[in-house]
């Protein structure tokens, strides 16, 4: 479809770029109007406003996403979300970790991008280390940990989404988002939160239909994507040290997008305001969980957005465990931090 388009002096390569920019640009607008965070919703004080929110963006973006695939504009065949082996001790164990981090540093990466466009300092530098390490995951040092994991297997065979059990994909589709928006219309949430939460939702598929199928070229190729901020923040750290070797790519446009449309919501609605460390023992936790949701990340395959938000809706099983996994880790750590001063909780948000 991309030759259609009638670009002539552009490849889908650099027009992903552009359309990143533009989906995360729409992410971090709504994001910041929102207080979107899955962190939020399991262990914060308004948790049941907040889950409301994450779940009324995750029924939107199922249904959207699903919805693509019976036009047959997208499939996920070959995605790796659908991997016939799933590695069942790095998602669980990468799960763990990451619910763990985000509850360390108050914040989902998602969450922490947009705080840094609103000026805050902490999300910043918990960003730079999340990266670093991520990256380090990926292809450095920290690489073994990765590979060691990824060998413990479960051949799933053909059940590698919930397509693939009784009812298929638009019973599950049904009943997962019926479910999800089930519980945020009880959630005490005015119709503006629910409809920007909405709004975040569709931005799932918009992502996978504008880089699977309106941007799709057989001369050029380019990856099938949408919202995620693990592979994306490694991506644009990457780009950052060696723009000169290495082009841009959606990574880099959506991250740009996402602290672009984040600063201008936070700057119109007054809610800019400079923030940083308070103690010592502070930014040691901060960089702690950090350091976490950078293995945690890359292990699990995503994080709460891109194993989450965007992954759930391919109703993969290996994103349905990740995200099960980032939960349990989340409210577990919570348990552990309770009894913990308060000097030490000091909120990031």
């Amino acid at each position: 479809m991309f030759e259609s388009l009638g670009f002539e002096d552009l490849t889908a390569p650099q027009v992903v770029v552009w359309f990143a920019l533009i989906l995360g640009g729409g992410f971090g607008l709504l994001a910041e109007r929102t207080r979107f965070c899955l962190r939020r919703g399991l262990v914060g004080e308004d948790r049941r406003a907040a889950l409301g929110v994450w779940l009324t963006a995750l029924a939107f973006a199922l249904l959207g996403t699903q919805g693509a695939v019976a036009m047959d504009w997208i499939s996920f065949g070959d995605h790796r979300f659908l991997a016939a082996d799933l590695p069942v001790a790095a998602v669980l164990v990468g799960g763990a970790l990451f619910g763990a981090g985000m509850v360390l540093t108050r914040g989902c990466v998602s969450r922490l991008t947009v705080l840094t466009a609103s000026g805050n300092l902490r999300a910043l530098t918990v960003l730079a280390v999340f990266a670093v390490v991520a990256h380090a995951t990926l292809k450095g040092i920290l690489a073994p940990i990765r590979t060691t994991l990824a060998e413990v297997t479960v051949p799933l065979g053909e059940t590698t989404s919930l397509a693939a059990l009784p009812g298929g994909a638009t019973l599950w589709t049904a009943l997962l988002a019926a479910a999800a928006l089930a519980y945020a219309l009880r959630s005490g949430n005015r119709w503006q939160a629910l409809t920007g939460a909405a709004l975040i939702g569709l931005l799932v598929p918009l992502g996978w239909v504008g880089t699977g199928f309106i941007l799709y070229d057989d001369f050029d190729p380019i990856a099938m994507e949408s919202l995620a901020f693990t592979s994306t923040w490694s991506d644009t750290l990457f780009w950052t040290v060696a723009s000169t070797s290495i082009p841009a790519g959606f990574g880099v446009g959506l991250v740009g997008g996402v602290l672009a449309g984040a600063f201008v919501s936070a700057l119109t609605a007054g809610r800019f305001q400079w923030q940083s460390f308070s103690s010592p023992s502070e930014t040691g936790r901060y960089l702690a969980g950090a350091a976490l949701m950078g293995v945690g990340g890359v292990l699990a395959g995503g994080c709460t957005v891109g194993a989450g938000l965007s992954g759930v809706p391919t109703l993969s099983i290996a994103a349905l465990l990740a995200l099960a996994a980032i939960a349990a880790g989340a409210l577990l750590t919570n348990i552990v931090l309770a009894g913990a001063p308060r000097a030490a909780l000091h909120p990031a948000e």
